[in-house]
C-alpha cells in the first residue's frame, strides 16, 4: 500500500490562496490597465483638458478592442462579455468615436 507523499516543507500555497487581491489584478490585468488609463483621462477632463482626457478615454477604449482581438480568453477576464466580433466593434466604435470628437470639436 502507498501512501501519499508528503508537502515538501518548502513548497508554498498558490498565489490565489496566499494574496487574493493581487492574484485577482494579475488575472485581470487587462481590465484593470484599461480602468486605470480611462481613470487617468477622466482626472484631465475633470482638471479642465478636456480635449486630452477624452483622447486618452478614446484611446483606452482602442486599446481595449485590441486586447480583446489580440489575447487568448482566459488572459482577457471581464473584457470578454459578448462575442469577439461584437465587443471589438462597440469598443472600438466607441473609441474612435470619442477620440474623433474630442479631436474635432471646436474649442473654447
Amino acid at each position: 500500500m502507498s501512501s501519499p507523499a508528503a508537502p515538501s516543507s518548502d513548497s508554498r500555497p498558490p498565489l490565489y490562496v496566499r494574496r487574493p487581491l493581487v492574484a485577482g489584478l494579475v488575472r485581470q490585468w487587462p481590465l484593470f490597465l484599461v480602468i486605470v488609463v480611462v481613470g487617468v483621462g477622466l482626472a484631465m477632463v475633470a482638471l479642465d483638458h478636456w480635449r486630452r482626457g477624452l483622447l486618452v478615454v478614446g484611446l483606452a477604449l482602442a486599446v481595449a478592442a485590441l486586447f480583446r482581438l489580440l489575447l487568448p480568453l482566459p488572459r482577457l477576464g471581464f473584457l470578454a462579455v459578448r462575442s469577439r466580433t461584437m465587443d471589438v466593434t462597440l469598443t472600438a466604435g466607441a473609441g474612435l468615436t470619442i477620440a474623433v470628437l474630442a479631436l474635432t470639436l471646436p474649442s473654447d
